[in-house]
């Protein structure tokens, strides 16, 4: 009887239970902080990512499920919009940092040319 259990149970530890793709969704977030909600997307489907970014400013970021999902990168001179597709659970967990990580940029270049400004005087 114990055989006939430990087989049972491997039987069912290597039945495919046809689970569907997991993405990420969210809609028109300034941090990909606030993309973290799970859905389970339907046959067909699969994860896509679509950032906005304004130079300098901020990036609106919204995730999803897709059944046509096509992507493509446009550049504008105030900025770029960037639409990513994939096929595997949680495989849009990246995106666009927050409004913070993008003046912490702009900070970071701007004190390394001052510092190499200031160092340069005589």
């Amino acid at each position: 009887m114990k055989a006939f259990l430990v087989l049972l149970l491997g039987a069912l530890l290597c039945v495919d239970s046809g689970s569907s793709l997991q993405c990420y969704t969210c809609t028109s977030q300034l941090s990909n902080s606030k993309c973290q909600t799970v859905k389970t997307c339907g046959e067909n489907n699969v994860c896509k990512t679509d950032v906005i970014r304004v130079v300098g400013l901020f990036s609106i970021i919204s995730k999803g499920c897709d059944s046509s999902c096509d992507p493509s990168y446009q550049d504008f001179n105030v900025g770029n919009r960037n639409i990513s597709c994939c096929g595997s659970d949680f495989c849009n967990a990246n995106a666009a940092g927050s409004v913070r990580s993008s003046y912490g940029l702009a900070g970071g270049i701007a004190a390394g040319v001052l510092w190499t400004i200031l160092n340069n005087k005589f």
